[in-house]
């Protein structure tokens, strides 16, 4: 399943504006927020991690399924770049 980095990002600033409303309405203490938003950043960093490890799966499982078009790519594109050189200095 692919983590929605942009629907956690929502609803954590969702629970803030929420805990805001809290606060200012006297409901929660200085205190209990500073623990919730703590509790709120968590959440949210375990969302982040989880996707950056999914991005970075698949493009590992990428690269070693595409090997030989990233190696041509690369090789290519040295090329091109040498010879763009070759043409500036000439």
């Amino acid at each position: 399943m692919f983590p929605n980095l942009f629907q956690a990002t929502t609803e954590y600033w969702r629970k803030l504006d929420e805990l805001e409303l809290a606060y200012q309405q006297g409901k929660i203490s200085l205190e209990e927020v500073d623990v919730r938003v703590a509790y709120l950043i968590a959440e949210l960093a375990i969302e982040r991690r989880a996707t950056f490890t999914y991005f970075y799966r698949i493009c590992q499982h990428w690269l070693t399924t595409q090997r030989r078009t990233v190696i041509s790519l690369v090789i290519l594109g040295l090329l091109t770049y040498i010879w763009v050189l070759s043409n500036l200095y000439s």
